[in-house]
């Protein structure tokens, strides 16, 4: 299916070209068909060549330019429609701003009322008006509403338009701008919009004002369905929620994909704008201020959040002079804050460059989830799931030896800097710890970056008496006495074992290093099989070394425990 709203000042000659279209009558309202005058949006379908096509017809009078703004802001195409017998006119003109503020590029522009006047004039003034904006060079069309003529030739512009528009990604996130709320007795709530792109399927649950919302039902065209995926006109039907809890301006979103913007940074179409506008985006209006940032760009403060991504076009408009003040582009929708002096200015040159680049600059890491989320290419330094500023991860890379470094001066005898330690001082996710111990030419073993092997002088000192010792008497392990006077406790003695100085037998049972191979040669001379008493004997030991002794010797595979509690030297 395509869109198109159904824009310009001529209201009565605007409706009448669309039930002429699609047989179907837009103005919903009794007033607007006995005055000839659309108020609200209207909408109406039917099927060309190419497939559906839907119409919003928007007000043309300037007192519903509100209106009219809800209805053109979801739509990707638009029929701008001038009367022969009238020519351009103010609300065509403001019509025209607001599809070239929207940077709307697909559309048609029609010439009604042909039978009442040459459309020639009327056509080449249009076309002047459009010369300078983004719906320039556009195909024209004229037509009589009250003859017919032209309007095979209408449809057939028509669907050459809807032929030519983008085809949207059905994978997309949704964001239904809700442009119409009613209540269906024994439904419940209802609600349309134009599906700009993405799916939504009957059960689907979708976000509303923060909370979740199950998709009761769906209608497209008029028809109930199961599933529909942009570009569409459609109507929910919403589970739990209440008329009044929902409405124009509202959205149903995919859930945790859309942020929340009340502060963003925008490029605008024009040089100067008031402080104080209201911002239209999709079918929301809502009251904004304004700080120029330079080079035509600015910050905008919403009175309330909008769901809002980079690329998202809006309108600034002047409600008490009744024109738009200037088109919108979002470059930026989690803007970093403005709280030193000249950051104004600054931001501002920022956004005359890579906004991506600048976004990662100011914030170092952020999620691929959440660039996507705010609109953003990839960019950046892929690290896994991450991307980084590149200068964000130099530093990162270079500071990680310094931490270690640093934990290792502080934490003489710890077994290493602990993934969660560097995680903290680098201020990084512990995800992305393994990462940037990788790049810095650095290892992580058992969750540990280890640390050089080297022990703090007052160890070193205690571990050599306790090699003296051995040396004189291989398996004659130190008691709690003599550890305890050279100051050596469990923490120092893990900094010995670890740095290979001494081996663990036991709790507080230590030996050098080549013990368990001396032994192991010792107990060879025995004869075969010995037991745990023979052994001590041999080894010249206590019970106390002994036995552990022998089961680091079954372990390392040295001997052999047999059923009766005697081994063998394998």
């Amino acid at each position: 299916m395509r869109v198109i709203a159904t824009a310009g000042h001529v209201d009565h000659g605007k409706s009448t070209l669309i039930r002429l279209l699609t047989g179907m009558e837009p103005d919903r309202w009794a007033e607007e068909r006995r005055r000839g005058l659309t108020i609200d949006l209207g909408f109406a379908w039917t099927t060309l060549p190419g497939g559906p096509i839907a119409f919003v017809d928007v007000p043309g009078h300037e007192r519903f330019t509100t209106n009219m703004l809800a209805g053109v802001g979801p739509v990707p195409a638009a029929m701008l429609v001038v009367a022969a017998d009238e020519g351009w006119m103010p609300q065509s003109a403001e019509h025209l701003a607001a599809l070239d503020g929207l940077g709307v590029r697909h559309g048609l522009l029609v010439v009604t009322r042909a039978d009442l006047a040459d459309p020639g004039p009327a056509l080449a003034e249009a076309r002047g008006h459009l010369a300078a904006t983004s719906l320039h060079g556009v195909r024209a069309v004229a037509v009589s509403g009250r003859t017919g003529e032209g309007l095979d030739g209408l449809r057939a512009a028509l669907d050459e338009v809807a032929r030519a528009l983008p085809e949207p990604d059905p994978a997309a996130d949704v964001r239904l701008w809700v442009d119409r709320s009613f209540t269906v007795r024994g439904a419940g709530t209802v609600v349309t919009g134009t599906l700009g792109a993405g799916t939504v399927s009957v059960g689907d649950e979708l976000e509303l004002g923060g909370r979740r919302v199950p998709v009761r039902g769906l209608q497209s065209l008029g028809e109930p369905v199961e599933r529909v995926g942009g570009v569409a006109r459609v109507a929910v039907n919403l589970r739990g929620v209440e008329r009044d809890q929902v409405g124009r301006g509202d959205a149903l979103l995919t859930p945790g994909a859309w942020p929340a913007v009340r502060e963003l940074d925008v490029r605008l179409s024009a040089p100067e704008v008031p402080a104080r506008l209201v911002l239209h985006v999709g079918s929301a209006a809502v009251p904004a201020h304004v700080r120029p940032l330079g080079a035509g760009t600015a910050r905008l403060v919403l009175a309330r959040p909008l769901p809002l991504r980079a690329g998202d076009r809006g309108l600034l408009r002047d409600p008490g002079l009744h024109r738009i003040a200037a088109g919108v582009l979002v470059l930026d929708v989690r803007p970093p804050a403005l709280d030193r002096r000249g950051a104004a200015r600054l931001r501002g040159l920022d956004l005359t460059g890579d906004v991506a680049a600048s976004h990662l600059r100011h914030r170092g890491l952020v999620t691929v989830r959440e660039l996507r989320a705010l609109g953003f290419d990839d960019a950046g330094v892929p690290v896994g799931e991450w991307r980084a500023d590149p200068d964000h991860w130099a530093g990162l890379v270079r500071r990680a030896p310094e931490v270690v470094a640093a934990w290792r001066a502080e934490q003489p005898l710890a077994a290493g800097v602990p993934a969660e330690v560097l995680a903290r001082r680098l201020d990084v996710p512990a995800e992305l710890v393994a990462a940037v111990v990788d790049q810095a030419g650095l290892r992580l073993v058992d969750g540990r970056v280890p640390t050089a092997a080297a022990l703090p002088a007052p160890v070193e000192r205690a571990v050599a008496a306790v090699e003296a010792d051995l040396a004189r008497s291989p398996f004659a392990a130190p008691d709690a006495n003599r550890l305890a006077g050279l100051g050596l406790g469990p923490r120092e003695l893990a900094a010995a074992v670890r740095v290979g100085r001494l081996v663990r037998v036991a709790d507080g049972v230590v030996l050098a290093p080549d013990a368990p191979r001396r032994a192991a040669a010792v107990l060879a001379d025995l004869p075969a099989p010995f037991t745990a008493g023979q052994a001590k004997a041999a080894l010249g030991t206590t019970r106390r070394v002994a036995l552990p002794l022998l089961e680091l010797l079954d372990s390392l595979g040295l001997t052999r425990r047999l059923p009766d509690d005697t081994r063998v030297v394998r």
